[in-house]
């Protein structure tokens, strides 16, 4: 089941580069809507990436659980 969820989340993300590239050939209205999406869901990542990093999260404690 992981597998398939991994494997859906990977083709979404080739289509969603897919369509940024076309939308800067002047692609349809609907390609570059998904280009939008998917620069809004890369920016949001990058985001929540530096808001972990400046937080100290990561999961990277440098503590002793054992």
């Amino acid at each position: 089941m992981t597998v398939l969820v991994l494997l859906v989340v990977l083709a979404l993300t080739l289509g969603g580069c897919a369509c940024v590239m076309w939308a800067q050939r002047g692609g349809p209205r609907w390609a570059r809507a998904v280009a939008a999406a998917t620069l809004g869901a890369g920016e949001l990542m990058r985001r929540s990436a530096r808001r972990r990093r400046r937080l100290g999260g990561g999961g990277n404690n440098g503590g002793d659980d054992g």
